[in-house]
């Protein structure tokens, strides 16, 4: 017999939507599993065995991360099943950046009201992320809080863990001067800058579901819910293929913030301006917004969403590699000496 409180739910917290919804989301979760998983979804941990074939020096990696403000957009089109996939990626995406194979992901949904099916739409996004980045979801929570969020809003935050081997672990003080940096172009705006990008559109109050030409056919409100893209599978082949020197996830910060996390000391990214392919998005954001370049290049990700740094002698490998997992990968810049950390012109 499940637990039941009329109390409890005289107060709005229904005990028996959380069964439901878990009982929705099980068919989601169970195709991320994956063979270090050993519990079921429900217990008070997640199981995760650490298969240690061919690591010597184990280092585990960990990274949290939520969804932000891009959850209005998803809450005005009344659209749940994609932002699970952006907490994922968000958390994937840095651990990555440390050269980590991501293992086991964990969600936390805080919610106005738990509707079932919208929290197993959110939880399938998450799911989805999961399987794209070959991590598997062994528990979450689910917190409905009345009161303290609206009926029909809610929020979405991630755990992730991945492993990498110490020897094996980026390490930046190999980059030298004449080193390139390769683009790994963006689906879009990602998961940051949604306060400035909901201000430009007025998103509460404008109409963001007509198709918008410049967007090619979608709307406004289509394109900015895009899914972060996630670079997991093609940068772990990268990591086989090529000695890595740095990689940077860019998010919220964009270029100015973000590459020069990679850099080591006395070393500065040059990049090209004119070689970065902007997407039709930001040049909509600039102009509506009237915001000038810099600010762009200082909060969103302009179409690259990460970015790596090999040597010149490596750069063709590095590129076919890539493009082989699917990235459309290219050259924006080099290393340079320098005691600034970034130049873009």
């Amino acid at each position: 017999m499940k637990s039941f409180s009329e109390s409890y739910k005289e107060a709005g917290v229904d005990i028996t939507a959380g069964y439901k919804a878990v009982e929705l989301m099980k068919a989601h979760i169970a195709k991320t599993i994956t063979g270090g998983a050993c519990s079921d979804i429900g217990g008070f941990g997640g199981l995760f065995e650490l298969d240690m074939t061919g690591i010597t020096r184990p280092v585990l990696v960990s990274g949290t991360d939520g969804v932000g403000t891009k959850l209005k957009m998803a809450f005005l089109m009344d659209k749940h099943d994609t932002v699970g996939i952006d907490c994922v990626a968000m958390c994937v995406n840095d651990i990555i950046c440390c050269g980590a194979k991501p293992l086991f992901f964990l969600d936390y949904i805080a919610c106005g009201k738990n509707v079932p099916e919208k929290i197993a739409d959110i939880v399938k996004g998450v799911a989805d992320g999961c399987v794209q980045s070959g991590a598997a979801l062994i528990g979450g929570e689910t917190a409905e809080m009345p009161g303290f969020y609206p009926v029909d809003e809610y929020d979405l935050a991630g755990f992730a863990t991945g492993v990498v081997d110490k020897s094996k672990i980026l390490d930046n003080k190999t980059m030298r001067e004449g080193d390139v940096i390769i683009a790994l172009p963006s689906s879009g705006v990602h998961s940051n800058g949604f306060s400035l990008v909901r201000k430009v559109f007025d998103v509460e109050k404008s109409d963001i579901k007509s198709p918008i030409a410049e967007l090619g056919g979608k709307s406004i409100g289509e394109a900015l819910l895009t899914p972060t893209k996630i670079y997991v599978k093609p940068m772990l082949s990268l990591f086989e293929s090529v000695q890595v020197k740095g990689v940077s996830h860019i998010t919220g910060g964009g270029f100015y913030e973000n590459i020069p996390r990679s850099i080591p000391d006395g070393l500065c990214a040059k990049i090209d301006k004119s070689s970065v392919k902007v997407l039709p998005i930001f040049d909509l954001i600039a102009k509506k917004g009237n915001i000038p370049e810099r600010d762009m290049f200082n909060t969103f990700n302009m179409g690259v969403g990460m970015s790596a740094v090999v040597s010149k002698d490596d750069a063709e490998t590095a590129l076919e590699v890539l493009r082989k997992g699917g990235e459309d990968a290219y050259i924006i810049g080099e290393i340079i000496k320098s005691e600034e950390k970034i130049i873009i012109k």
